[in-house]
């Protein structure tokens, strides 16, 4: 099966994300039809340990960390995904930005 959509799941600080969103909008990230600008985001528990060599936005070297952050989910064109992670990457304030990349099959509904 060949997908032509993707889902990407962005974790990122709550304070990034409007730069997010207008990065987003910026490559035409999160078009649904006549809309644009589709995107889910909520509150989500993040952990994790920065090892050595790390530069972490929150957080020390070899300790275990959690905080509140938004995990943003929005769907983009397959052929789009490069620019998309681009335009993220720009804006991300972590060392290691989580992005998760999904394939997805979205059928448009019958038309009655």
């Amino acid at each position: 099966m060949d997908f032509k959509e993707l889902k990407l799941e962005i974790f990122i600080p709550e304070s990034h994300l409007p730069a997010l969103r207008s990065a987003l909008q910026s490559v035409g990230a999160g078009r649904l039809g006549n809309y644009d600008s589709c995107m889910a985001y909520s509150k989500v528990t993040g952990s994790w340990r920065p090892l050595r060599g790390s530069h972490p936005f929150l957080g020390a070297e070899g300790e275990v960390s959690e905080v509140e952050e938004i995990k943003v989910e929005v769907n983009i064109l397959a052929g789009d995904l490069e620019r998309t992670l681009n335009a993220i990457y720009e804006v991300h304030p972590y060392d290691e930005p989580l992005v998760n990349v999904i394939p997805i099959l979205n059928r448009k509904k019958a038309q009655k």
